[in-house]
């Protein structure tokens, strides 16, 4: 379990830089180095604007049901770049090398590294944002919730069609009538169990205390970040339910904080609109609103 005192440490930047030595690094429009020492896949790259900065930043991280994927597949969206805000990618330790909660601490350990070392970076600190697509989004809005309860909240959160509670995720889908494409969560061998070590159906109130949904409940009091939320109505992976769970359970634990929610009507899990200049567009706008990006 990541403990408290482990989180601080991660949040204040305790993993080695020896990269950062590297002659006009500031300078560079795209950087990749190692944010931590855990794996071999601990490594992020930084694409930065145009321009001598510093900037503010998006922390993103792919999906692949925390088993497969590369912070490669991931787009960089050129309208944030345009924005004037730096764009992250991350990969992570999947659940064939460590379990839950080890995802969840290298997103931690990045977003602590590029917070300690956002003048090298030429980056803004305070001024980052966290996001992801499917696992991905469950590992943002998880390690966000963690930043909040240390006393170190995001500037602004990005869930893009992520699973936020696993315990009831075969429900969600069954309630919406639609095919299956992918194993049940439930069962012991879905990615999800995988991941936590044991079957989500047979431990069912633990798989939903651990994730963001779960999590949530015993929040209140605290000032969460803006929210931004998107997801399909078709989709057969990740139903959207799982999304107007988070919703809910955001607006309970703090009623005052932002959500930019929307569902996009016939979409399924990361079709063609996720990447659309319309959601890039809107995308671009929620960020520029609370990192403070100065461009149009």
């Amino acid at each position: 379990m990541l403990t408290r005192r482990r989180m601080l440490a991660v949040l204040a930047g305790s993993i080695p830089a020896t990269a950062l030595a590297q002659a006009g690094l500031a300078k560079a429009q795209l950087i990749e180095m190692a944010y931590s020492d855990h794996s071999p896949r601990n490594l992020l790259d930084i694409h930065r604007p145009e321009g001598a900065g510093p900037f503010p930043a998006l922390l993103d991280i792919h999906g692949g049901g925390f088993l497969t994927g590369d912070k490669r597949q991931l787009p960089v969206p050129q309208r944030l770049l345009e924005a004037g805000i730096a764009v992250v990618r991350m990969n992570y330790r999947l659940s064939n090398q460590a379990r839950w909660p080890a995802q969840q601490e290298d997103v931690l350990n990045a977003a602590g590294f590029l917070q300690a070392h956002a003048a090298e970076l030429g980056l803004v600190p305070g001024r980052l944002a966290i996001g992801g697509r499917s696992a991905g989004a469950f590992m943002a809005v998880s390690a966000a919730l963690s930043m909040v309860e240390s006393g170190h909240p995001l500037a602004a959160v990005v869930d893009f069609y992520g699973p936020m509670d696993f315990g009831s995720m075969d429900a969600d889908m069954a309630s919406l009538g639609i095919r299956f494409q992918r194993p049940p969560a439930d069962d012991p061998g879905s990615v999800e169990s995988l991941l936590i070590g044991y079957a989500v159906g047979q431990r069912r109130s633990e798989a939903t205390a651990m994730g963001p949904v779960g999590r949530l409940a015993g929040l209140d009091g605290l000032r969460l970040p803006p929210l931004m939320i998107r997801h399909g109505t078709a989709d057969s992976i990740v139903s959207a339910g799982q999304a107007e769970r988070l919703r809910k359970a955001w607006h309970r634990a703090d009623p005052s904080a932002e959500i930019d929610f929307a569902l996009l009507q016939g979409e399924g899990h990361g079709t063609r609109a996720f990447g659309s200049p319309a959601l890039m567009e809107q995308l671009a706008a929620f960020l520029s609103r609370h990192l403070g990006a100065t461009r149009s």
